[in-house]
């Protein structure tokens, strides 16, 4: 006979035996499709071996008696949610200044806390666009050996900037002579940190081809790198099998990386429409982390956040949602990335209902954290969507999201390879 166990013994049996069970059945659940929005209602799935072989009514799925079965009767199930923009290692409380207080060691310590937060609100694969000291390979790599719970990982190692730019380390006066590692200036000393990076176990390249508002002394619309410099940071990660994510706000330097061929721009606060039609055109994503604006407005002094860049969101905030409004009405391809660690660790999914305000139905809000980020991750293979075959990754909530996105801020259970990590339903 099949064993029915509670949430808690199920949670604390897959962490007892640190890896998923053989086989797992998530029994009678309204399973949502991402890519159509149909929801097969009282529906179950069977998992081995950390992927779906099976998918239906219990009776169709073979069934030996020897599965460890999970009740999952009135919650909706969805694949797991990803984001295409985190930083795993940096805090929400420690900005500007305070930012020089932290040691390398003491932020990839926050990194493992804020990997696990990450993956109970139900994002199970996040890419890591820049961390100090490959600290974000060191995560991915410690989640894989199953040394700590989190995410699916994609780091981006070490971000690329100009000297004096968002990705360069402004706080300091010249005698302290400081400079962030992935500074590099000219087109052949970019592919060298591109090299650099791919070394070091990177999976995407990120750098910065604007201005920021978080750095000292950047302004938002100043393009950085030139497009010599960009064509080439772009022409060696992709020889080498790399995407590339560039952080821009500014339009000159959101064109001039959308014609580079970049895999995605990253905030695109004033694209404007040329370059939503050129970005539609060659497949480029845009990743608008919509939600984080009003963290930086209403608690960002109180968090560290300078003066001037404060100024700056004032600035940008509501053009940059006024422009995913018009990138959704064009058809642009959409990411879901949030900017994680600006804000919260955990909080991600608060920013459905804001892409849901400014354009998006809930469903395309959805895709954007399910099979667009898996396509732009080069992943679709493996995750964004309940599919025979694919990696078991798996979420569930109480509410249908289709009806109010929001359930996905509060997510009750959280399977990720096939291990249940955290199963609050019925509670």
């Amino acid at each position: 006979m099949s064993l029915r166990l509670t949430a808690l013994s199920v949670a604390a049996l897959s962490f007892a035996m640190g890896a998923h069970a053989e086989k797992t059945v998530l029994s009678g659940g309204n399973i949502i499709d991402v890519r159509t929005g149909n929801v097969m209602t009282g529906n179950s799935i069977l998992v081995e071996d950390g992927r779906i072989v099976a998918l239906g009514g219990e009776d169709s799925l073979g069934l030996d008696g020897t599965e460890t079965v999970i009740d999952m009767k009135g919650a909706y199930v969805l694949p797991g949610l990803s984001d295409s923009h985190v930083h795993l290692t940096s805090r929400h409380d420690d900005h500007g200044y305070r930012s020089l207080a932290i040691s390398l060691p003491r932020a990839t310590i926050s990194g493992v806390a804020n990997a696990e937060t990450t993956l109970k609100a139900g994002f199970t694969t996040v890419r890591n666009v820049g961390a100090a000291g490959y600290s974000d390979v060191a995560l991915r790599d410690a989640i894989m050996d199953g040394e700590i719970p989190g995410p699916r990982v994609i780091p981006a190692g070490v971000a690329l900037g100009i000297t004096g730019g968002h990705c360069d380390m402004n706080l300091l006066p010249k005698e302290y002579d400081a400079t962030s590692e992935g500074v590099a200036d000219g087109p052949w000393a970019v592919r060298q940190k591109v090299r650099e990076n791919f070394k070091y176990g990177a999976e995407v390249i990120k750098y910065c081809g604007t201005g920021g508002v978080l750095s000292k002394g950047t302004k938002i619309g100043a393009q950085q790198f030139t497009a010599e410099e960009m064509a080439a940071i772009v022409d060696e990660a992709h020889a080498l099998g790399m995407k590339v994510a560039v952080h821009a706000h500014g339009t000159k330097g959101i064109r001039t990386a959308i014609e580079a061929g970049v895999d995605s721009v990253e905030h695109a606060s004033l694209i404007d429409d040329e370059s939503i039609a050129l970005a539609r055109k060659q497949g480029t994503y845009l990743s608008m982390d919509v939600y984080v604006s009003d963290f930086i407005l209403s608690e960002g002094e109180e968090a560290g956040i300078l003066p001037e860049s404060l100024d700056k969101e004032r600035e940008v905030g509501r053009a940059q949602r006024e422009s995913f409004k018009r990138a959704v009405e064009a058809g642009a391809k959409m990411a879901f990335g949030t900017d994680a660690g600006v804000y919260q660790h955990g909080l991600n999914g608060r920013q459905f209902a804001y892409m849901v305000e400014w354009g998006m139905t809930p469903l395309q809000a959805i895709q954007a954290a399910t099979i667009n980020n898996a396509d732009l991750f080069g992943m679709a293979d493996i995750i964004g969507a309940i599919e025979v075959g694919k990696e078991a990754d798996i979420i569930a909530v109480g509410g249908n999201p289709l009806d109010d996105v929001r359930e996905l801020e509060d997510v009750d259970f959280v399977m990720a390879d096939g291990v249940v990590h955290s199963n609050e339903l019925g509670e």
